[in-house]
């Protein structure tokens, strides 16, 4: 029997996760499924790591990591990642907003078939925020026209071969977006659709700064289009001084030369936004690369715990 690995990544989720842990055990042995789950806390300043420790010490079949800090989902994914022990896994979050059935069902599609990544794709958003919703949608065009990648409906839910999270975990770069790094390396994939179901308890933890974040960091991870944006407005201005020079000049040479300080001034005021707008982007840029070169871990585990670690331990990935 292949062994199956839910990696569960868990911030402030005290409502859900002896719940997730219940559903999914249940339907797994139902389903005949060999098991394991690993959960993660990244940082949660609420009982979620107290819950965790009982499960751990509880179950036979529970890994849980306690990062020192809040590291963000991206680390506790790969955290999961790195700990997991299945011939494949499963990435899925901690509130079921990600069925539990279509983890079966992906499970069933991997091990009948020749497939090393299989896609969760949602048939819609479920009801989201229609701001959010917007700003979804917005991001994803701009990543498929700028790196290729289209990410329309999906997620984090997906289910990883053995050979795929082997390389994922590899990767030495500190910036990553999860959720195209599977397509991006070009594994064989499929899809399988879903629909978002209704979270169990709590609230979502994705603030509008931390959703703007996510998403420049992933476009500048995955594309150079804001630095081509930079070159474009060069060129456009390059051509409107031109065309300003020759008007200028020829009205020097013709007698009709106007006085035109507000325009000057608006002149001024137009390349001077528009350096400091490149900069800024061009700053962005080299604090990823400084980011980088510093290879501090994507997180520090400061506690495991199951039952044959029963103190845990401490490490950094």
């Amino acid at each position: 029997m292949k062994l199956l690995s839910l990696v569960i990544p868990a911030y402030n989720e005290q409502d859900n996760v002896e719940h997730a842990y219940e559903v999914l055990s249940d339907l797994m042995r139902r389903n005949s499924i060999e098991h394991e789950f690993i959960f993660i806390d990244d940082g949660s300043k609420d009982d979620t790591w107290s819950l965790l420790q009982k499960l751990a010490l509880e179950k036979d079949n529970v890994t849980a990591l306690k990062f020192s800090k809040n590291f963000g989902k991206e680390g506790a994914i790969y955290a999961g990642l790195n700990n997991c022990k299945g011939d494949c896994c499963i990435v899925m979050d901690c509130d079921l907003q990600h069925p539990p059935q279509t983890a079966v069902e992906m499970y069933n599609v991997w091990l009948n078939g020749d497939w090393q990544v299989i896609e969760g794709k949602k048939q819609d958003r479920g009801k989201e925020n229609p701001v959010y919703k917007l700003f979804a949608n917005v991001f994803y065009s701009l990543l498929k026209s700028s790196a290729g990648i289209d990410l329309h409906g999906m997620s984090d839910f997906k289910l990883l071969d053995r050979q795929v999270i082997d390389v994922l975990a590899s990767m030495p770069e500190k910036q990553t977006f999860f959720r195209a790094m599977p397509g991006w390396a070009g594994f064989n994939t499929t899809v399988v659709y879903y629909q978002v179901a209704p979270r169990y308890k709590g609230t979502s933890k994705w603030s509008k700064k931390s959703l703007w974040k996510f998403a420049m960091n992933n476009i500048s991870n995955f594309s150079s289009m804001p630095m081509q944006i930079v070159t474009i407005f060069g060129l456009i201005f390059f051509a409107f001084s031109l065309i300003l020079g020759v008007q200028t000049l020829i009205g020097k040479l013709s007698g009709r030369s106007a006085e035109g300080f507000s325009t000057v001034i608006l002149l001024l005021l137009m390349i001077g936004s528009i350096i400091m707008f490149s900069l800024g982007v061009i700053g962005f840029y080299i604090s990823k690369i400084y980011e980088e070169v510093k290879s501090r871990p994507k997180y520090i585990i400061s506690q495991r715990i199951d039952k044959k670690n029963l103190k845990g331990e401490s490490s950094g990935k």
